[in-house]
């Protein structure tokens, strides 16, 4: 994870120019907004939002290989924001930046615009699971709710195998039933 860093005030604007060019691409064209879009929505106040909210940019790590590419936003176990530079995506920056959010950062969950399958796939291909759990924000903005759901890997045990002796040793256990009044 060489490339990822804690950002500083001095990446306030590049995040905000990140954020906004992200939501314009993705969001704009579901929500349809002219006003909230191009108007309320820009990079001056975004950035403003980051140099004043210190917790904000606490939480908040850069992909940074000389320029800033992506950025992930993480409160507690959740992942509250991530966005590459459309001109980047595809390059496995998400990848690395959603990879450092679970590993290090013990991420388990994110809310994700239903509208955007696009970033479910992404989600799903990184072992994230949608939950049925949805929320309305705004009044009008359905998110999902996903959580990641680490690999299970399977392999196959030869009939001679010394390991089939504790693989049928485990089987023949009996599962624990719970607990009952």
């Amino acid at each position: 994870m060489e490339f990822l860093r804690p950002a500083t005030a001095a990446d306030a604007s590049r995040i905000a120019e990140i954020i906004v060019t992200n939501y314009r691409t993705n969001f704009y064209p579901f929500f349809r907004n002219d006003a909230f879009y191009f108007g309320k929505l820009n990079v001056v106040d975004m950035a403003s939002e980051y140099t004043e909210d210190t917790q904000q940019l606490r939480n908040t790590y850069v992909y940074d290989d000389g320029i800033v590419k992506g950025i992930i936003r993480i409160s507690g176990d959740a992942i509250e924001k991530l966005y590459v530079e459309p001109q980047f995506q595809g390059q496995r920056i998400g990848a690395h930046l959603l990879d450092f959010a679970v590993r290090q950062k013990q991420a388990e969950w994110l809310w994700v615009l239903e509208y955007n399958t696009r970033a479910i796939a992404f989600y799903q291909r990184h072992g994230f699971q949608l939950t049925g759990e949805k929320i309305v924000e705004d009044e009008f903005v359905p998110l999902l709710k996903m959580v990641y759901v680490p690999n299970i890997r399977l392999r196959c045990i030869a009939q001679d195998s010394p390991e089939k002796a504790v693989l049928e040793r485990i089987n023949a256990e009996p599962i624990p039933q719970p607990y009952q009044k």
